[in-house]
C-alpha cells in the first residue's frame, strides 16, 4: 500500500510502498477514505511523543471501510462504514469496564502506538468495542474530522464542560477543536466568545455562532476583554490550543465558580505551564482535562448531527491528496489554514 512514513523526527516524511496491515483476532482493517491532518500528528512528527517508534506512518482522525476482519470479530463484517476514537480501549482494565477507554490504562492510538492512517489501508485494535458505525449519508471527509477534534470538543463541552444554555463560553484558539467547539456551544444555547490572532479563523467563528470575538493581537489584555463582555466572567472556558498563553487566559478569565477544561495538547516545553492558582483557590474553579472521546458516546454526537443540530462539515476547510498532506503536516505550527484539512485523494 502506499503511505507516508518518516523515518527519523522532524524531517520530511516520503510517501513510500509499505506492507498492508492484517488484522489482528480482535481487529479489522480498515480501507481509509478520509484522514484528518491533525496538530497532534505534528507534535508526533517533532517527536513530543514518546510511544513513537521509527519509522513511523502519522495519522489519527480516519473514517473508511472495513476490508478485513480478525476471527474474534462479531459486530463488524466487511464493507462497513466506520470511523474510530483516535484513542482505543483494552476492554479489560478499571477505566474500560467503567466506561471510561478514553483514558484506558493500555490504550492504542493509530498513528501513534502503531501506524496509523496516513496510509491506504490502516489495522484497527478491539474493534468490537472500539468501532464507530456512520450513518449512510455522512461523507467520509466529513467522517474523518470528527475522530479527534470534533468529538474531543463534544466531550469537552458536553461531558466535562457541561455547557449548558445562557451561559458564556470562551473559546481560546479557533483551529478545528476550537471551531467544533464554538459550533457545540452554541447549539447547546450558550454565548460563545471565540478568541484567535487569525481574522479569516474569527469570521469562521461568527459565521459558527459565536457571539463575540476577540483578535488577542489587537486586544490589550484578553481576560480583561472577556470579563467586560460577560460582566464577569465565562462560565466555561476551554484552551482549545494548547500554548502557556492560553491556558493561562483560559482560567483566568473565569467568573467564580467558572470551570476550565484544557483541550489543546501541552507538550514538550509547555509541559508545565503557570496557571493563576490563587484565583483557583480564591473563586473555586474548576479545572478539567478532556482527552477524546469513547466509542459509545459517539451515538449522542452523530444523533446532534443528524438532526441538524451539529454541522460539522462546515468545519472542512480543504481536501488533499495523500502526498500533499507531507507539506501539510509539516507547516500545521504555522496556522495558514482554516478549518479542518483532510485527506480523500490516495
Amino acid at each position: 500500500m502506499k503511505a507516508v512514513v518518516y523515518e527519523a523526527f522532524s524531517q520530511p516524511p516520503r510517501l513510500m510502498n509499505v506492507e498492508d496491515p492484517t488484522p489482528e483476532r480482535h481487529g479489522v482493517v480498515v480501507q481509509v477514505r478520509g484522514t484528518g491532518v491533525c496538530r497532534s500528528d505534528w507534535h508526533g512528527w517533532k517527536g513530543h511523543d514518546p510511544d513513537i517508534q521509527l519509522p513511523h506512518v502519522p495519522g489519527h482522525e480516519l473514517a473508511g471501510i472495513v476490508t478485513e476482519v480478525g476471527r474474534d470479530i462479531t459486530r463488524w463484517k466487511v464493507g462497513d462504514r466506520v470511523t474510530v476514537p483516535f484513542v482505543g480501549g483494552c476492554g479489560a482494565c478499571p477505566e474500560c469496564n467503567s466506561g471510561n477507554q478514553q483514558v484506558c490504562n493500555t490504550q492504542f492510538q493509530p498513528g501513534f502506538t502503531h501506524w496509523g492512517s496516513f496510509a491506504q489501508f490502516v489495522g484497527i485494535h478491539q474493534a468490537d468495542l472500539n468501532l464507530v458505525a456512520l450513518p449512510q449519508n455522512m461523507d467520509f471527509a466529513t467522517a474523518a474530522s470528527l475522530g479527534c477534534r470534533f468529538a474531543t470538543s463534544f466531550r469537552a463541552v458536553v461531558d466535562q464542560g457541561k455547557v449548558s444554555a445562557g451561559q458564556w463560553v470562551a473559546v481560546h484558539g479557533c483551529g478545528g477543536v476550537g471551531l467544533s467547539a464554538v459550533m457545540i456551544a452554541q447549539a447547546l444555547g450558550a454565548n460563545v466568545i471565540a478568541i484567535d490572532i487569525s481574522p479569516e479563523k474569527l469570521e469562521l467563528a461568527r459565521t459558527l455562532g459565536a457571539v463575540a470575538t476577540l483578535n488577542a493581537h489587537s486586544v490589550a489584555d484578553v481576560t480583561e476583554a472577556v470579563l467586560e463582555i460577560t460582566q464577569g466572567g465565562a462560565h466555561v472556558s476551554l484552551d482549545a490550543l494548547g500554548h502557556p498563553t492560553t491556558c493561562f487566559n483560559s482560567i483566568n478569565n473565569l467568573r467564580r465558580r467558572g470551570k476550565h477544561v484544557q483541550v489543546g495538547l501541552m507538550l514538550a516545553d509547555h509541559a508545565q505551564p503557570a496557571i493563576p492558582m490563587s484565583k483557583v483557590i480564591a473563586h473555586e474553579l474548576e479545572i478539567y482535562g478532556s482527552h477524546g472521546m469513547q466509542a459509545h458516546r459517539y451515538d449522542a454526537m452523530i444523533q446532534m448531527i443528524t438532526s441538524g443540530k451539529l454541522a460539522p462539515e462546515k468545519l472542512v476547510g480543504k481536501t488533499i491528496s495523500l502526498e500533499q498532506s507531507i507539506d501539510a503536516l509539516m507547516n500545521m505550527d504555522r496556522f495558514e489554514t482554516a478549518g479542518v484539512t483532510v485527506v480523500t485523494e490516495f
